[in-house]
Order: C-alpha cells, then structure tokens, then sequence
C-alpha cells in the first residue's frame, strides 16, 4: 500500500498505519506537512458519486465548523475524490485533514459532554437542513433507519434463533409505530453516524467528528436517535445519556411531540441495524473484527431496552424537555370503564388491578410506564407478541380464513406435524378453539365410543367453562356457589405426595389407585372415562403422585371406559423433560385435550385420539367447529411448534425451570412458611403453610402475590384455599428471570419476618 501511496500523492511519506474501516481502507499518513487521512474504497460508480456529495457537504461547512470537522485536501491534480488503479484493481481515493483529540469511545464522558454533543449536533443539522443533494436525496441503504426493512435479508446471517427473532419483534414495533408516521416526519440531510469512535473532545474540548461516510436525507429525529443509541449502549443506566444529548439538542433544535414518541422505536431500530450488519460481516469477511467491535454492547442493549416500558421512555424524554406527559386513563377509570359494560363475575387479578397496554417475550407494560416481569401466564407459551406467530397470523389472514368444509393445505400441514409430537396410537386430531371446547367434545366422544355415561375425575380438577366441562371439574362443581356434582360424575381423591391420605406411604401412587379403582368398582354408572391433569393446577400444582396412572389407567380400560389426558397447561414442553405431561408418567392415554398454548394467545384447542375413537365418532351426528381448525388457526400453530424447536424452548424449560425449582427449595430451608415446592419445568407451586403445620396460608399467600406485583412481578395463586403461589411463565424465562422472582419473594419473606 505503501508503493500506492508513493504513486498518488507527491508528498514525503514519515510513517503510516491502517486503521480500523468498515467497507473501506483508511491510513493515517504523517508527512512533512502534517498528518493526512488517505481513504481507499472498491470502485463504483455510486460509491464515487456519493463521495463526491460528501465532499460537497464538509466543503460547504468548513466556513462554521473549520477544526470540528475534517477538510478535503487535494491531491496534486486539484481532484478531491480520484479513480486509481492498484494491483489490478480500481480504486476511489481521497485525502482529509487529520482531526487531533480523544475519542469518546476512551472517555467517560458526563452529562455536560452529551448535552455539549447534543447542542453541537443540532447546529450541524441546522446547516445541514439548508444543503440539498439530489445523491444523498436518493440514497437507499440499510445504515439508513428510515429504511429498516433493508436489513432483513441479514436476519438469517445471526445464528441464534431467539436473538433472530428479538430483532424481529423490534421490526414489527417498527412497522407499526414508526412506518405510518415517517411521511409526516421533518427530513434534511444528517450526519447520521454520531457513534463513540465518530467523536472527539479536541484540545479546546469541543466536539469534533469525523467519517461523513454515512450522511442521508432522512427525517431529523433519526440524527438524535442514532446518537443516542451510541451514547447509552455502553453503559450500566441507558437513560441519563440520553436525556443529557436530547436536552443539548433540544435547545438548539427544538423537537416536536410527534418526534418524542418514536425514540424509543428508533434507538430500538439501530441496534436491530447494528447486529444485524455485524452478523453480515462476520459471515463475509470473518477476518474483519472493526465491524463486529460494537456488536456484544448492542445485544446487550436491545435486550436490556425490552425490559423499559416505551411509555416509560417517552415520558422520560417529555418532561426531560418539558413537554407534558400524555393524559392516562386512571384506575378508577379503568375500572368504571369496564363494569359498566361487564359484569363483576369477571374477576381482575391483584388487590390493585393492572391497566396493561402491551407486552414482549416475558414482559408486560402497563399504561403507566411500568414493566412487569410475567412469571404466571402460561398461555403465551413461546412469548407475548412473539414475532414469528404475529407474522404467521397477519400473513395467513390477508390470504384465506375459512372453515374446514374447505380444502387448504395448512390443516394436514399442521396436524402431521402435531401428531407428531405423540406416541403412533395418537394419531387423529379433532380441532376446536379452546380447551374448554375440547373438553366438552372429548367426553362426548367418550360417551359415543363406549356407549356409557359414568365419568371419573380426580379432586380439584378443572377442565373448562362450557356446561360439560363444569360438570366434570370439581374445582368448580364443588365450589360453595358451584351447581353440585352430578350423579354420573365419579370423584376420586387427588394423589398428593404432601398433604394427601397417602402422603405417608411407601408408594402412595399406587395407594391413590387401589383407592380410586375400588370407588370406580362400586359407581353405580358404567365407565366412559377418567380424565386428569397431569398436574393438577386449580388443586394446587399438584402433581400427580408417581406410579398413579401407571396403575390407574389399565383398571380404567378393565371396566370398558376411556384414558383421558388434559394436557391444556401441562402440554407442549412446559414440563421440561418431557412434551407431555402424561409422558411423565410413563403411560399413553386414549385421548389428550389440548388448549392454551398452541395458538399463543390466539384460541386454539384440540382433542387428540386413536383411530379407533376417531372411526367410532364418525358414526355419529356431523362434528363441525366453525373456526376450529381455519387456516389462520393452523398457521399460528405451526409458528408455534417451530419456535418452540428453533428455540430450544422445550429444553430451556427444562434447564431453567430446574434452576428455577432449586432456588425455591433452597428458601423453603430458610422460611418454614414454605412447606412444599412442587412441579416441573416451568410449571411449579409453593405451598404456604403456617410454621410447624400443613395448615394451609392463604393470607400469606396472597400477601406475597400483591407484594411481588408491587414490585412488577406477576405470579398467581391457587389451590382449594389458594395458598400455593403458582408461576408457570412463557418458556423464554431466563435464569436471571428466576433468580429476580426468588429473590425478591425472599425479601418479601425477611420484611414479613422481621
């Protein structure tokens, strides 16, 4: 390069040194003269258009910014941007003058640096907005945020799933916040790249920049979102930098309200444009370690910036300029709102209910500016807002929503590959849109099969809200305000390890069978079925005693009656080592129900049976589900199995919920209030008692669940006195996630103490 350098420029050459680029060679080249900035890029004929607007635009600013901005030196033919030939190659060269000072990027700059950057941005722009160029005007490329879809043809290039698919969901923010907005948006040219290792403090400690390299027309507010991203991505507290520069540019640029509101977006954004621009280079020029230098900070940020309501942001950044805050529904509002259209039946959670707005992966934002960390809804299984099943649903219901009575190749696509996940004697598939109507349609089909009406079901089981369902759910048929059991409905005890009959035995599984077959011997309705959660949730979290269906289920078939498995909260995954609850227990079941989490939040539910079951139904009165089974329905449970194998999801809930139950018995040897922590997987109970006793704690049960909601993390109780703290999260849940909840419960544990 040297020999290039000796051949182009007719100066006496002291030293000289590559520096770090991105798409193109730069040396630092000490002359006689002084130190020169020689630039190098692949011939194109844009790439040399484009740097000739750049040189027009620091020519143009050189008369404000002389010293804080480098200067186009010529080379001796008196051409600034110059076509050369180099080892067979064609080249761009051109010189600037070499700025002296230190690098933000080696400072810890304080909010007076940011405030001093923010203000020294705004003058640029405001130059800038009086320059025109119709290059820069029509320049597309994806370092650009208005053009953010351009960096999806790199998503493939990140080799995580789940970091594939955050970036995914930040896209979809985009489009929905940012996109209709952007027509509307002030646009000028900005500088556009306002990062650490584009600033200088000079000796007379002001802001200098170098590299015009990314300059664009673009809506103003992208400068400061740029800038800001830059400012915060590296540190501990990602606000107060940010505050600081919008203030300093605030004051010499005033914002509009419309502007605030997109920042969040917009930071969000070019982190997105940042990992995913690393990850291209890293694939395409491996060697090339400057394009990758800032790209741990960004994922560290983008997931960090999940975790900030953007309502919390943009307030933030409102009063931060002193503009108001957008007026809020309250409360009491909200809640006025609501009864006076719905009925009180409908319950809110928590002593103080939550007015939520959104939600992301394992997180859910209140229209307050709080995030709540969701360690209890498990019916976004792989995560709320997931990007892929949004996607899935949106695409598939601009093309075709109908019913089954239709051919469309989604309904066997999806039923193949659920069926998959079961043992080969469950291979039918009936769908309906909830677990509730799969309840409902699995005790009739029972009935039908075996032509008998007796149905057995264990204590505290719920299996729905239709009238069959009700009928076969203690937990509701058994409630002091509850309709009482029916005559053919069979109730046997729960097989509880803790506080159960049996819980002292040997092998209490096989107790609580010898129990429950000698009921079944002597009801007096034949058989249909006997159907059970494999953990039984409303009772508690209570799993059922190991051994229990093993023995339980062929004394079942003995009388003629039906297996029935309810998977709707135990199913695809939650319980860690396996994909289905009943798999635990080492048995396989005539019919599984299935519910919440195959549609993700979308309503989705399916009976799956034998051939034999599914050809004796057959020879019944029509079954038809209006929606069970629509193309939308089938392209969202799809989405959903592919998360769950692209994500590992299945062993995330293994490995975390294993840390996670580990901590819980670890607090449980602290706190004689915890007297059994149950479960598996994601799916696990804390059963509170008082000191000494099993007598079950609802009190402090429910003192805990309010006190972790006021300190925004959301679990639930339950059982027959809900005294068992539940926490069954999306199956993203993180070891830091787990770790907050206990910890935080633990210091609710030490003030109750104390």
């Amino acid at each position: 390069m040297l020999g290039l350098i000796k051949t182009y420029l007719n100066v006496e050459v002291h030293n000289f040194k590559k520096l770090n680029g991105y798409d193109n060679a730069n040396y630092l080249i000490d002359t006689k003269e002084g130190k020169l900035i020689f630039k190098t890029y692949p011939y194109s004929e844009k790439t040399f258009d484009l740097l000739q607007a750049e040189t027009d635009i620091l020519h143009s600013l050189q008369h404000q910014f002389k010293s804080r901005i480098p200067n186009p030196v010529p080379f001796e033919d008196g051409l600034y941007v110059k076509l050369m030939e180099w080892d067979g190659q064609k080249l761009i060269g051109r010189l600037l003058t070499f700025l002296e000072g230190e690098f933000f990027g080696n400072l810890n700059p304080e909010a007076a640096e940011y405030q001093g950057l923010g203000r020294f941005l705004a003058e640029l722009d405001l130059e800038l907005g009086k320059k025109s160029s119709y290059i820069l005007e029509s320049r597309k490329w994806e370092w650009d945020l208005q053009y953010l879809e351009l960096i999806q043809k790199y998503l493939d290039d990140i080799p995580s799933a789940k970091e594939r698919n955050t970036v995914k969901y930040f896209l979809q923010q985009y489009e929905e916040v940012v996109r209709p907005l952007l027509p509307h948006l002030r646009k000028s040219i900005i500088y556009n790249d306002a990062n650490e290792w584009n600033l200088l403090l000079n000796q007379d400690n002001q802001v200098a920049l170098i590299d015009f390299g990314d300059l664009a027309f673009s809506p103003l507010i992208n400068e400061l979102a740029v800038a800001m991203t830059y400012a915060a991505y590296d540190k501990e507290a990602y606000l107060p930098p940010c505050i600081a520069l919008l203030q300093g540019y605030h004051e010499v640029l005033p914002l509009e309200d419309k502007e605030l509101g997109l920042l969040y977006y917009l930071i969000a954004a070019r982190l997105c444009i940042s990992v995913c621009n690393a990850a291209h280079a890293r694939k395409t020029d491996p060697e090339n370690s400057y394009a990758s230098i800032s790209e741990n900070k960004a994922w560290k940020m983008l997931y960090a910036w999940l975790k900030f309501n953007p309502k919390l942001v943009e307030n933030s950044f409102r009063e931060a300029v002193g503009f108001p805050t957008k007026p809020i529904t309250t409360l009491e509002e909200s809640l006025h709102d609501r009864q006076k259209y719905l009925s009180k039946i409908l319950s809110v959670s928590y002593s103080q209910p939550i007015h939520m707005e959104r939600a992301a992966f394992q997180y859910m934002y209140d229209a307050y500016g709080h995030t709540f960390l969701d360690a209890y809804n498990n019916i976004p299984h792989v995560g709320h807002s997931h990007p892929k099943v949004v996607e899935a649903g949106q695409r598939q219901m601009g093309k075709l929503n109908t019913n089954t009575r239709y051919l469309y190749d989604l309904l066997p696509q999806y039923a193949e590959k659920l069926l998959a996940k079961f043992p080969t004697s469950l291979n039918r598939v009936f769908f309906v849109n909830s677990g509730s109507a799969a309840s409902d349609l699995a005790i009739r089909m029972a009935k039908w099969h075996t032509k008998r009406e007796g149905i057995a079901v264990v204590e505290h089981g719920y299996h729905g809200n239709t009238q069959i369902s009700i009928d076969i759910s203690d937990y509701k048929f058994s409630n002091p305000k509850g309709q009482g059991q029916k005559d053919y409905i069979l109730k046997v005890p729960i097989p509880d390890t803790y506080r159960g009959k049996h819980a002292g035995s040997e092998i209490p599984g096989k107790e609580y069978a010898k129990e429950a077959q000698a009921l079944m011997d002597h009801f007096h309705w034949p058989l249909a079925a006997f159907i059970a959660e494999p953990i039984v949730g409303c009772g508690g979290q209570v799993p059922l005693a190991e051994g229990y269906l093993h023995e339980l289920y062929p004394a079942v078939r003995a009388q003629g009656g039906l297996c029935i498995s309810d998977e709707v909260q135990t199913g695809f995954g939650r319980v860690g080592e396996h994909f289905w609850g009943f798999e635990q227990h080492g048995v396989v079941p005539d019919m599984v129900i299935l519910g919440k989490p195959m549609g993700n939040g979308h309503p989705m539910g399916a009976v799956v049976c034998t051939q034999e079951v599914a050809e004796s139904f057959e020879k019944g009165v029509e079954f038809f589900s209006s929606f069970g089974g629509n193309p939308v329905s089938c392209a969202i449970g799809l989405a959903v199995l592919d998360v769950m194998e692209e994500e590992g999801l299945q062993e995330n809930a293994k490995l975390v919920g294993n840390y996670y139950k580990s901590l819980f018995e670890q607090l449980k040897q602290q706190y004689a209030s915890l007297g059994d922590v149950r479960g598996s997987g994601l799916f696990l109970g804390v059963d509170l008692v008082k000191p000494g006793t099993k007598e079950e704690d609802e009190q402090l049960a429910k003192w805990i669940k309010n006190q972790l909601r006021e300190r925004f993390i959301l679990i639930s109780t339950d059982g027959p006195k809900d005294s068992v703290l539940k926490t069954k999260p999306p199956l993203m849940f993180t070891r830091e996630n787990a770790l907050q909840v206990v910890e935080e419960m633990e210091s609710i544990l030490k003030n109750n103490r104390s």
